[in-house]
């Protein structure tokens, strides 16, 4: 049986509707009928679990906030920036693994890194040999940037160790009149390149250390380590290691009950530090890049402003926690942002030379003048770095 179409009958209606709907969109101006720009990828590759995730944590903040900021304002070359996460989960295999994901099958323009200079330094040999522009937002291993290839796509906003080993050894003078330093290293690439850096910065000052003791990252105790320290006459502890070793660390000198003066570099900073490492946790002196108390620049109110907006847990300045990984990261997309505009396009090696290219940038650690050139891949140096310690569970400048 054959049913009539009128206007009021349901198929009827609908095709009636449908052939509207195609006039009205046919009528419309080409700009507006057009599919949304497609992104450009920002892959990032940082530990996102285990005792550092609070750090990748900040690191994803601080590049969201700032991907916010950037596509409010229409992007970059008139596409919006997206990001992209994979968890290395502190394990240079793991991250090498998601470097290669990023890269080949995601597609990224820039690879965005994170917290371990072991990881940062697997990764380093395969960005330069595909000639994909690196970032590094945190990692402070001298040789992640010094790294001796012919063309170097590796870049970073963040502290350097042999800058970083100058500053403790000058901090510590001043503060603490240390004369014998005791140095207690994790055994790894990180602990190497700062053992190089201290030895350095020491025989600059005319200081002799106390000793080198190293450990291992998965050491409960190192009583026996810091038992030599003392022994020889450390009058203080310079300290590098991340979360859960430093913590163990704290720990054995409550154990030996010997509390001498601790200047560290920024690995407590990363995650659960207070929770592993018990009362003593807050003295423990660290290297920063920045932090959100005092007087902030114009940048810096907004930015925590959009901070507190988004995320409920934040409800002021102690919240932003480890705020040198918010502000690395926050700058560290900007760089790139500025980066990509100056290259006018997404190839790589475009993108490498539009580093050197970026004049001046506004940020929220600085304003940058110039800060790459081709001997030149660390956009910061000691003039921005500042010292804290943990009150509770938060970082706050040290204060003496």
């Amino acid at each position: 049986m054959n049913y009539a179409c009128t206007p009021t009958t349901g198929p009827c209606r609908r095709v009636v509707l449908q052939g509207a709907l195609a006039m009205l969109i046919g009528s419309l101006p080409f700009a507006e009928r057009a599919p949304a720009a497609e992104p450009i990828k920002i892959g990032l590759v940082t530990a996102l679990s285990g005792q550092s995730a609070r750090a990748g944590e900040a690191l994803t903040r601080g590049a969201t906030i700032a991907i916010e900021d950037i596509n409010a304002k229409g992007g970059v070359l008139g596409r919006p920036l997206e990001l992209v996460r994979r968890d290395d989960e502190s394990n240079p295999a793991k991250g090498l693994t998601a470097a290669r994901e990023l890269i080949q099958r995601e597609k990224v323009a820039v690879l965005l890194g994170g917290l371990d200079t072991p990881v940062q330094l697997a990764i380093v040999p395969f960005v330069n040999n595909v000639k994909m522009p690196f970032v590094v937002p945190w990692a402070a291993g001298t040789n992640i940037t010094q790294n001796g290839a012919a063309t170097n796509y590796v870049f970073r906003v963040s502290a350097m160790d042999d800058e970083v080993d100058k500053a403790i050894v000058a901090f510590a003078g001043k503060t603490f009149a240390a004369k014998k330093p005791g140095l207690i290293l994790v055994n790894n690439p990180w602990g190497e390149s700062n053992e190089h850096g201290l030895r350095a910065a020491l025989k600059a000052a005319g200081i002799e250390p106390a000793g080198v003791e190293k450990f291992e990252a998965n050491d409960v105790d190192v009583v026996a380590q810091l038992s030599r320290l003392k022994q020889a006459g450390a009058d203080s502890l310079f300290l590098v290691g991340n979360v859960g070793p430093s913590s163990q660390v704290v720990k054995s000198l409550d154990r030996m009950g010997w509390a001498p003066p601790i200047v560290s570099h920024w690995g407590p900073a990363g995650g659960r530090f207070t929770e592993l490492a018990g009362p003593s946790a807050g003295n423990v002196i660290f290297v920063q890049t920045y932090s959100f108390f005092g007087n902030l620049s114009p940048v810096g109110k907004r930015v925590l402003a959009e901070l507190q907006a988004k995320y409920p847990d934040i409800k002021g300045p102690e919240d932003v926690t480890p705020a040198v990984g918010f502000a690395n990261a926050y700058d560290s997309v900007m760089v790139i942002a500025s980066a990509i505009q100056k290259a006018g396009s997404i190839d790589p090696a475009a993108i490498r030379d539009g580093f050197y290219g970026i004049d001046r940038l506004e940020g929220l650690i600085k304003t940058y003048e110039k800060p790459f050139a081709q001997n030149k891949h660390d956009a910061l140096t000691a003039q921005d770095y500042i010292w804290a310690h943990f009150e509770d569970n938060h970082i706050l400048p040290f204060k003496k």
